[in-house]
């Protein structure tokens, strides 16, 4: 891409991973942009229009769909698949303790963080609040928390190893002395009182702001990018999927994959498939006529994978060694915790040759365990052909995460040609 592509790219990226400090925060900012282009907000409650341009959000997840003009009732789909969930911490139940003095906050490890990396760092609290009333509000803290490190000088044998109890070590502290209540500062961030309060899916976010750095630029630090990464390059892809195509696009971006995705929102449960059934009811599909769709349809399960880590390469295959400016990831296993194939590595590099991007294929060392994704989940329930593909990271999970932005913007070609294609 034009290096002037790739800053607007970079750019605008950075603001969406900053408007989006929690799943709740991403699947609004989604819909908020969507809706500023011309989709129709809908309501799962009531009944939908037929055709069109659409968003819906459930919870923490979002999918969003442009019907082409002239779509029938076996018009396949071209869906793009992310998750807008990143490891954290999860507000606890009952979230203000003291101790020493100090103000804490009651916290649960939420996926699997880098639990290092959120040492030292200025912290918000980010997500959703229940009022009595059944509202449900958006919140965030601003910097706030930090879990301090202990001193050297009381552990002169940290640098050899460092072990961290995650019920004892890992609480944050946001205030000295006084008695105040989170929960009280997340009812003043949504303006509603307190007591009103009666539900919260609040977690902690990093709050310094995304940044390029390096040599001319190329590296970009930020949180989140498993997996906004995916998320922002599938919404922009939607955002100019032509009006004319022979196929329905959708971007399905979930909650909750970094637990497992079993959830009404998480990619294990029936979300897609329910918004699948109702616009293909809308266009009057049958049965028979919507198995048609599926079989004639394709999945990119997109999200983030590892780059060659320059201290650690005997951790990578010998063979397979992905690159941090090499192009967005193949991501490959034999034992399908990946969902590509043969096919689908064909019509991957087809989507790349048109974008103009560079591909490279990812397969896990045989010794150590690899991870997986939505994309089997989504073939398993839909049988719709599926590929995972996404962006090459170093420091995965931590709380800022390294990428370099040539494969950030080849993902959003890449995702662009995959909704626009030429064959």
């Amino acid at each position: 891409m034009p290096a002037s592509s790739t800053d607007a790219y970079i750019t605008d990226f950075a603001e969406f991973v900053q408007a989006s400090p929690s799943s709740y925060h991403a699947a609004a900012e989604v819909a908020r942009r969507l809706e500023a282009a011309g989709f129709a907000r809908l309501d799962e409650r009531d009944e939908w229009p037929a055709g069109g341009r659409h968003v819906v959000v459930r919870d923490g997840a979002v999918i969003a769909w442009a019907a082409p003009e002239g779509a029938g009732p076996a018009t396949p789909y071209r869906i793009v698949g992310a998750h807008t969930d990143s490891p954290s911490f999860k507000l606890k139940p009952r979230a203000t303790s003291s101790s020493e003095g100090l103000l804490q906050a009651g916290v649960e490890v939420y996926g699997g963080p880098l639990l290092n990396s959120w040492l030292d760092r200025e912290l918000e609290l980010a997500g959703r609040i229940v009022t009595d009333d059944g509202g449900e509000h958006l919140v965030r803290t601003g910097p706030m928390l930090r879990i301090p490190q202990l001193a050297i000088h009381l552990d002169r044998e940290v640098n050899k190893g460092l072990t961290l109890d995650k019920q004892r070590h890992l609480q944050p502290i946001w205030g000295a002395g006084g008695d105040g209540e989170i929960l009280g500062e997340l009812a003043a961030s949504a303006g509603v009182p307190a007591e009103h309060v009666v539900g919260h899916d609040v977690l902690v976010a990093d709050t310094q702001a995304p940044a390029r750095f390096g040599l001319d630029g190329a590296l970009f630090a930020s949180g989140r990018m498993d997996n906004l990464s995916s998320v922002y390059a599938g919404l922009m892809a939607l955002l100019g999927a032509p009006n004319d195509a022979e196929h329905i696009s959708v971007l399905a971006a979930f909650d909750h994959e970094e637990l497992g995705s079993e959830s009404r929102s998480g990619a294990s449960g029936p979300f897609l498939d329910d918004v699948l059934v109702r616009i293909g009811a809308g266009l009057g599909a049958g049965d028979v006529e919507r198995r048609r769709a599926f079989a004639a349809s394709w999945v990119v399960s997109s999200d983030a994978g590892h780059a060659v880590h320059p201290n650690y390469p005997d951790r990578h295959d010998p063979a397979n060694r992905p690159v941090l400016g090499g192009g967005p990831l193949l991501k490959l296993n034999a034992n399908q915790r990946y969902a590509s194939d043969a096919a689908g590595a064909g019509f991957w590099a087809a989507v790349c040759r048109q974008a103009g991007v560079p591909s490279q294929p990812f397969v896990s060392n045989n010794s150590i365990p690899c991870g997986t994704t939505i994309g089997p989940l989504t073939a398993t329930r839909l049988g719709i052909r599926t590929v995972d593909v996404g962006v090459p990271l170093l420091s995965m999970h931590s709380a800022r995460e390294l990428a370099h932005v040539d494969d950030l913007a080849a993902l959003g070609a890449a995702m662009a040609a995959f909704l626009t294609p030429e064959v």
